[in-house]
């Protein structure tokens, strides 16, 4: 693959913003999996006004509000906050404005989530890194060298990051996939007594396809026969479907095909108020696209505020997820 550096600096040489709201546009070459064809539409939001490619992880930091990686997996990588337009059903149609800097993220890639005490979590390609950030900083607080832990390391460097949402086997638990070698693992945090936390990982399995973004989807959504993982693999231009097991994980024989035709499929995330499945990409016209279709929360869970997660201590769905460049 292409280096990563190299494509973020043509980025930068050639990219140009309009303030203008960017509207909804039906997506252009991808398709579905048998199983999801007559169920479930795909629109282009573009690129988010200001952000600058290749993107990187995605979340919501409240309902109208997203953050997104931009810059990914340069030193110059930054998170940026931009709000979105929702339309009929409460689905989002479009951005509204122009982003603003939210925190600086050196070489952010596809994992951007929300957990405990309201802390923003974030991975880093190609260096294998884990940032961390207390409600409030601009700057990580954090900085964990996933090659050097205690005990089993991340292999190759990190990709993507999520918590699993209640309601799903291992509720609660951070999730984290290495891009170089798909490697799926279980983080324990622990806290180290100044509002951040230390990570140990358990390796529970090998997936497939460059791993970016991850998000759990159940049983009830059309074309899908148990509670599900969505992961966008970015090396190999899909989002893959895998059935869960008992705490979580990707039961590897079940995957199948959700989507195809796809050019840097990154960070991932899900709507709170419409379950509709986002993720931006990583080269590919560095674009974030909505894909409706899933059964809305009942009723909608909506996002706390980061200074709510840090009085309920509770953990956030993230998600998400080019890199990949890499080699």
């Amino acid at each position: 693959m292409a280096l990563r550096g190299s494509t973020v600096a043509v980025a930068f040489g050639l990219a140009a913003w309009s303030t203008a709201p960017a509207t909804a546009a039906p997506c252009l070459g991808v398709a579905f999996g048998a199983a999801f064809t007559s169920s479930y539409t795909c629109n282009d939001l573009g690129q988010p006004a200001g952000v600058p490619g290749a993107l990187g992880g995605i979340t919501f930091l409240d309902n109208d509000t997203v953050l997104v990686g931009g810059a990914a997996n340069g030193s110059t990588g930054a998170i940026y906050a931009i709000d979105v337009v929702r339309g009929a059903g409460n689905h989002i149609t479009g951005f509204s404005g122009t982003s603003s800097i939210y925190a600086t993220a050196p070489f952010i890639d596809g994992g951007l989530a929300f957990g405990p005490g309201g802390v923003l979590f974030a991975t880093g390609y190609p260096n294998n890194t884990l940032l961390q950030y207390k409600p409030g900083s601009t700057t990580p607080d954090k900085i964990i060298d996933l090659s050097s832990l205690v005990g089993t390391d991340v292999g190759g460097s990190v990709g993507t990051l999520t918590f699993v949402p209640t309601g799903f086997a291992g509720s609660g638990q951070m999730k984290l996939a290495s891009y170089l070698t798909s490697q799926w693992y279980t983080v324990t945090l622990t806290t180290d007594g100044s509002g951040t936390f230390d990570v140990t990982v358990t390796l529970e399995t090998t997936i497939q396809g460059g791993p970016e973004g991850i998000v759990y989807v159940d049983a009830a959504n059309d074309g899908f026969t148990a509670d599900s993982v969505l992961v966008s693999e970015w090396a190999a231009g899909k989002v893959g479907a895998y059935e869960i097991d008992a705490n979580g994980d990707p039961i590897l024989a079940s995957r199948i095909d959700f989507l195809s035709g796809l050019s840097g499929a990154e960070g991932a995330v899900i709507d709170p108020l419409t379950g509709d499945f986002i993720f931006s990409t990583f080269g590919g016209g560095d674009r974030v696209l909505v894909i409706s279709g899933f059964d809305a929360p009942q009723p909608p869970i909506g996002v706390p505020e980061p200074a709510t997660l840090l009085l309920l201590g509770g953990a956030m769905i993230g998600i998400g997820l080019l890199r990949r460049r890499r080699s």
